[in-house]
């Protein structure tokens, strides 16, 4: 998820090479040949990534495979509700709102539909959750991330307060925790959350954390200190951050990749995404 008005300073053959790769296999329809959901091959895995590098909105190729996610992603369902509570995996509405805004289609009554949903299944915490056991009662970090990029990327696009609104509860939720510990024990609630992942896709670490509230202007709460500090101390002597957590990106296993670009420790991305947050927190 970007961080906003921060124009992230990227290696520009790069940028390009990926985006590149990103974009090969497209066939007419937008699509890529699989479903648009398909790990992580599908148009919404490949979009996240495209957007995150910052492909232009009026990328006609970009808009084709958007089409492609809005299509499956906007068909009418009917809510799943569990113990007073809507179940959604809704990390797949928050990204696929995000692309779409950035892409200049936030006008588009699909995407509105996508903020509707979001909107009306909200826990009462502040966050999202698909977990249908009807003891669970805490939401997910892994559904809510993704949610906040693209409440806020809607309210930039259309000035919708409701969606900040929302996003800002989220934002809340992140908080209470100091972004990655209990509030229990005050333990780091998976080891996982203390590294950085890139490409996360819907899996939560404090980094992205930590730019879901760069995104809401609230990377100065004393909340968020903690993990600042946690951010600062993954600099390594080269002065870059990497990406040094699980990588999603590849076959559990395996040296094979399931992406179509290798994204190696992704410095190229996460040491600017790194210090945009750290200068103007």
């Amino acid at each position: 998820m970007g961080v906003g008005p921060l124009n992230l300073e990227l290696n520009q053959g790069w940028r390009k090479r990926m985006i590149a790769g990103l974009l090969r296999g497209q066939r007419q329809d937008g699509g890529f040949g699989v479903h648009p959901y398909g790990k992580w091959t599908g148009a919404h895995w490949r979009l996240v990534s495209l957007v995150e590098l910052g492909i232009p909105p009026t990328d006609t190729r970009a808009r084709a495979a958007a089409k492609t996610v809005l299509d499956w992603i906007a068909a009418p369902s009917l809510p799943h509700v569990v113990a007073g509570k809507e179940r959604r995996h809704a990390s797949v509405e928050g990204n696929a709102l995000a692309v779409s805004c950035r892409l200049g289609m936030a006008r588009n009554k699909q995407v509105r539909d996508l903020v509707d949903i979001l909107l009306r299944s909200q826990w009462p915490d502040g966050g999202w959750n698909c977990d249908i056991d009807p003891s669970a009662r805490r939401s997910s970090f892994h559904e809510s991330l993704a949610s906040i990029w693209g409440l806020v990327e809607y309210h930039r696009a259309t000035g919708d307060r409701d969606a900040l609104e929302a996003a800002h509860r989220a934002g809340e939720l992140l908080l209470n925790h100091r972004l990655y510990r209990s509030t229990t024990t005050g333990e780091t609630i998976h080891p996982e959350w203390e590294r950085i992942h890139w490409p996360h896709y819907w899996h939560y670490d404090f980094f992205h954390g930590l730019r879901a509230l760069a995104l809401l202007k609230r990377l100065d709460d004393p909340r968020a200190a903690d993990a600042l500090g946690l951010l600062r101390a993954r600099r390594r002597a080269d002065a870059t951050w990497r990406a040094g957590g699980h990588r999603y990106w590849r076959k559990p296993g395996a040296s094979q990749q399931a992406e179509v670009v290798d994204w190696g420790d992704a410095h190229e991305i996460v040491t600017p995404a790194a210090l945009a947050m750290l200068q103007h927190q």
